[in-house]
């Protein structure tokens, strides 16, 4: 699924090319809005809501998608040949007299009206990269269940919206502690800066080809795929494994020197809320 950076760029992209303009081709390719048109209204705006994009039409509707992890919205001169996959994987197509929009594989497109937007958006956390961005409740969101891991409460949209599994790995290194420390385990120093961070993090690479986190040339993120090769700060090999509830696992990368807290062991299949078998102090 796209970290909010990538959402943001997405947005943007989309934006530039539609905002201002009027629709001569709007198509969708889903059951549901299929015979839906259009072409004629006016694009007010794209507008990214954490990991949602909302493309605000003239009429008072709403095209709400989100790319999760396969789909993708690409941007094409009038004119230029489409390459963003088959035409089976098209979605949706919005069209001016200088660009054209080509949403693929979106799994999740629908028009909805505007002033009801808060129906796909309302239940997301502060926004990392949006006006509504707060850390103080963001923070108070994180610490609601204390004996969440925190790799998971991250990642959950509910908390605060924008950070994806990359995002997740480097915040937990950057905060010396591993995703499997629960939440309340974490000290309060580092607790107050983790919503500072994150927010930084995302911000600082929202117009960015190349997402970074080290500062350092050739040498991207610190530990996000970088399983087995040595960390960057001490040279001991970063891990990998899954952390989740069992429906819904992603690969976790942490660095057994430079992380403190519960992580699992070598070899472990898999890595949720089950016991830990290792420990470290925060201290």
């Amino acid at each position: 699924m796209p970290e909010g950076d990538t959402v943001w760029q997405a947005a943007r992209r989309l934006h530039d090319a539609l905002a201002g303009h009027v629709l001569t081709r709007g198509d969708l390719r889903v059951p549901r809005f299929a015979t839906a048109d259009l072409t004629g209204r006016g694009v007010l705006d794209v507008t990214p809501r954490g990991k949602h994009l909302l493309t605000r039409l003239e009429g008072g509707l709403t095209l709400h998608s989100h790319l999760r992890m396969e789909g993708a919205w690409k941007v094409f001169a009038n004119g230029q040949r489409w390459s963003g996959g088959p035409a089976h994987q098209i979605r949706a197509i919005l069209g001016t007299t200088d660009r054209t929009a080509v949403g693929y594989r979106l799994p999740v497109l629908e028009l909805i009206r505007t002033a009801e937007e808060s129906r796909v958006v309302g239940h997301l956390g502060p926004d990392l990269l949006g006006p509504d961005w707060d850390p103080g409740t963001a923070l108070a969101n994180l610490l609601r269940d204390p004996s969440r891991p925190l790799g998971e409460a991250l990642l959950d949209q509910r908390n605060l919206a924008g950070v994806g599994n990359v995002y997740k790995s480097e915040i937990c290194f950057l905060l010396g502690v591993t995703p499997w420390l629960p939440v309340g385990a974490l000290p309060a120093d580092r607790a107050e800066v983790l919503p500072v961070l994150a927010q930084r993090l995302l911000e600082a690479n929202r117009e960015r080809p190349v997402r970074g986190t080290t500062g350092l040339r050739g040498q991207d993120l610190f530990v996000y795929g970088r399983a087995p090769r040595p960390c960057l700060r001490c040279g001991t090999s970063v891990r990998k494994a899954d952390q989740g509830d069992g429906s819904r696992e992603r690969p976790t990368y942490w660095c057994p020197r430079c992380q403190a807290g519960p992580a699992p062991a070598p070899g472990a299949p898999r890595a949720g809320r089950a016991a830990p078998t290792r420990h470290r102090t925060t201290n």
